[in-house]
């Protein structure tokens, strides 16, 4: 299929997830699930990697300002802006690009496959709305959350770095934290986040429900879509990023 082939099979794909009204409490008991799997199966991995990205980012900021005419606060400065702007929601996103969405994709690729997929159209149920909606809103309201708590964690390991190390000392650190902070980096990072959201769900989905042969294409189609999904995760950094800032 050709690139704009693709594009408007993924458009009609999420129109039709709104196209026939059902009861809205049917639907529950999955978004609690595709939450419970999506944010907390994703836990352990952002945790490990938020508190290392900022440890690593106070580190080699110390190692590039040998200056001394440069205040120590100014290293904590650019740990927090780093981290919200970029580390937290770019790098943690392709992570989970790879981790939510080759599970979202073969998920659905093996419910195609198995039939269980025209199973349910056969029973008369929107299977776009009741198998793709639930997960891609479970994503749009736990991977924010991710973020911001990869935030968090990611400042706290730039501090314990740099305590650690000898670098600088928690109370330099936590009054570079305070100097100069935009509320707009915060606002910024979660514009990108709930955006990136979207696609690390609904890209894989799309693969993953039109999945055709056996089970040699889940595992294509799963690889496809956490590539696709990284690609259009960069250039969505990239127009946020020439819109908002």
């Amino acid at each position: 299929m050709s690139l704009l082939n693709h594009f408007g099979s993924y458009i009609l794909m999420l129109k039709n997830m709104f196209s026939k009204p059902e009861n809205a409490k049917l639907y529950w008991k999955e978004f609690m699930h595709q939450c419970s799997d999506i944010g907390i199966g994703s836990l352990g991995i952002v945790c490990i990697i938020s508190v290392f990205i900022g440890a690593v980012s106070a580190i080699q900021t110390a190692y590039q300002l040998i200056s001394p005419l440069i205040a120590k606060t100014v290293i904590a400065q650019i740990v927090r802006d780093t981290v919200i702007l970029e580390f937290a929601p770019t790098l943690v996103c392709i992570v989970l690009a790879g981790v939510v969405g080759s599970k979202i994709a073969s998920e659905l690729g093996n419910m195609r496959v198995s039939e269980q997929i025209d199973a349910l159209e056969i029973m008369g149920i929107n299977t776009k709305t009741y198998l793709i909606m639930p997960k891609i809103a479970a994503a749009i309201l736990t991977i924010p959350m991710l973020v911001v708590l990869s935030m968090v964690l990611g400042i706290w390991g730039g501090r314990l770095a740099g305590s650690a190390t000898g670098i600088l000392s928690t109370d330099t650190f936590d009054r570079g934290l305070s100097e100069g902070f935009m509320g707009y980096n915060v606002f910024f990072a979660l514009a990108k986040a709930y955006t990136f959201a979207f696609l690390i769900s609904s890209i894989p989905a799309y693969y993953g429900y039109n999945v055709k042969g056996g089970s040699l294409e889940i595992g294509r189609a799963s690889t496809k879509a956490v590539v696709v999904s990284c690609i259009m995760l960069l250039i969505a950094d990239f127009a946020l990023s020439a819109l908002l800032l």
